[in-house]
């Protein structure tokens, strides 16, 4: 094992009109300088305002390149809830290592050329745990630590409350301007996390496993899409969580393509539990992709055929019914078109049937609706280019599409947003659970609408067909959404599409 040692923005006036448009975080940055550590420590007085990264360079790569991070398992001071921030005093807890185990288990046929990790030893473990018999030598990486706490590590979360009274409740609320010991901790994290990818990606390999924790890992997906301080919390990172991006070289060279394939796939389910980044939270949309139909094969754009389900779809359908069987559903919602109607009824009678053991039993009711603003297909196939095949590309398909194809997808899935937002309104303050299944590209777009985007970013996602994406609001239907997962296919099992695919003979992801 080596080590490497540690090494402006604005935001335009918008029209406060705008859909969905929330003042505190904005559609679009742009960049107006190529040192973001110099531009971490801008004056006071532009402190407040949000650092968007779309436009931010990246190293150029010879070839296709995947990156798959993975925070440490469970550590004694996530146990204890104790601040940990960058000190290294914690040690995986025995459930820490058998997370590190499930992991390894996961990735144990992946090819990957190298590992990166954080130096501090509960990330170190867990890698030299998922790295397994690899001959590879494992790099550490300063860089690669956690968010520096300062005066904040080692308090139990009650006692920095109690010690440090607002700039405690600043941390909680409004982390990208919390202050501490003269510094701005989650600023100085996402210049850290640029420095990070420079680093991987000059690297002479094509599929590398990075190894760190909870708020770097955020940074360094946040950062690799273009999203900036702002959505600090908003990308979780649960123990042993992995996420996956891809990077795929520019005709011309330059900063490459990059897509988010998958966030948060956890050794346990991601729908279990009910907290999201420390916070409870009762109200949750889950985004289902329905299976793959029998007409699909014929069609020129992914998923847009209107058959049945076909028999690898019915198998997809299932599992995501018996996994969302940990929730208790109230409403599934899903468009016209067969696959996600038949998709969404397996979920529905599995729902149902779930508290029915007994012969005298009443089946719980499901409220299920068809709603036609969920129906995109017929936009994707105005498209001319034929895009057969790229159902399985992790590079960002969507960016491909004519403009005007893009615009009215991007129109529709406000519409499907604010019907789904509707109905997680209903309840009061009760637990509301919806399910909506649709077209992946559907999702995608969706959830730039929940993260407050433009259709810009539709290629920075990727969804597969039978996966499940989760977003928590534990501020209710109106605050703020929470990415719990993205691209979630575990329980698929033998179905599902692998997390790293071989990279031989420079094979496009």
């Amino acid at each position: 094992m080596y080590s490497i040692a540690a090494s402006s923005f604005f935001n335009p006036k918008l029209p406060k009109n705008l859909p969905f448009h929330n003042p505190n975080r904005p559609l679009f940055a742009i960049v107006r300088s190529s040192s973001v550590a110099q531009e971490i420590d801008k004056s006071s007085e532009d402190r407040t305002e949000s650092l968007g990264l779309k436009g931010l360079e990246f190293p150029a790569i010879k070839g296709a390149k995947r990156v798959v991070l993975v925070r440490h398992g469970q550590s004694t001071w996530n146990a204890e809830g104790r601040i940990q921030g960058s000190s290294d005093f914690s040690v995986l807890t025995s459930k820490g290592e058998s997370q590190a185990e499930t992991s390894r288990q996961m990735l144990i046929d992946d090819s990957f050329d190298i590992c990166f990790s954080s130096p501090l030893r509960r990330s170190k473990r867990t890698a030299e745990i998922i790295w397994g018999a690899r001959e590879e030598e494992i790099i550490t990486d300063s860089d690669m630590r956690e968010i520096d706490l300062y005066s904040f590590q080692g308090l139990l979360k009650h006692e920095g409350k109690a010690k440090y009274g607002e700039a405690f409740r600043q941390w909680q609320i409004d982390a990208p301007n919390f202050i501490i010991d003269g510094h701005y901790p989650v600023r100085e994290l996402w210049a850290r996390a640029k420095s990070c990818w420079d680093k991987i990606l000059v690297h002479e390999s094509k599929s590398v496993l990075v190894v760190a924790h909870n708020a770097v890992n955020q940074a360094l997906v946040a950062t690799a899409i273009g999203l900036g301080t702002e959505y600090f919390r908003i990308l979780l990172q649960s123990n042993c969580g992995v996420s996956v991006l891809d990077f795929t070289p520019q005709p011309e060279g330059g900063t490459p393509n990059i897509c988010l394939n998958r966030l948060n796939q956890t050794p346990g389910s991601p729908v279990a539990g009910g907290s999201s980044a420390g916070r409870k939270t009762s109200k949750r949309i889950v985004l289902v992709c329905h299976g793959v139909s029998e007409s699909d094969l014929e069609s020129s754009m992914p998923y847009t055929g209107n058959g049945p389900l076909n028999m690898l779809g019915n198998i997809q359908a299932q599992k995501i019914a018996e996994l969302l069987l940990d929730l208790k559903v109230n409403t599934v919602v899903s468009g016209t078109k067969m696959a996600s109607v038949e998709t969404a009824d397996t979920i529905t009678k599995v729902q149902e049937a779930a508290d029915c053991l007994g012969a005298d039993c009443i089946p719980r009711y499901v409220e299920t609706k068809q709603i036609p603003d969920l129906d995109v297909e017929s936009i994707l196939t105005q498209s001319k280019k034929d895009a057969s095949g790229l159902q399985n590309v992790s590079s960002g398909w969507l960016n491909r599409l004519e403009d005007d194809v893009t615009t009215s997808l991007w129109d529709q899935s406000g519409k499907s947003w604010k019907h789904l937002l509707y109905e997680l309104s209903k309840g009061s303050d009760q637990d509301n659970v919806v399910i909506a299944v649709g077209h992946p590209a559907l999702h995608i777009a969706m959830m730039g609408h929940c993260l407050n985007l433009t259709k810009e970013w539709l290629g920075s996602f990727h969804l597969n067909a039978g996966s499940i994406s989760v977003i928590d609001f534990p501020d209710g239907h109106s605050g703020t959404g929470v990415i719990r997962c993205i691209n979630y296919t575990a329980h698929l099992g033998r179905w599902s599409i692998p997390i790293t695919r071989s990279t031989q003979a420079d094979e496009e992801y």
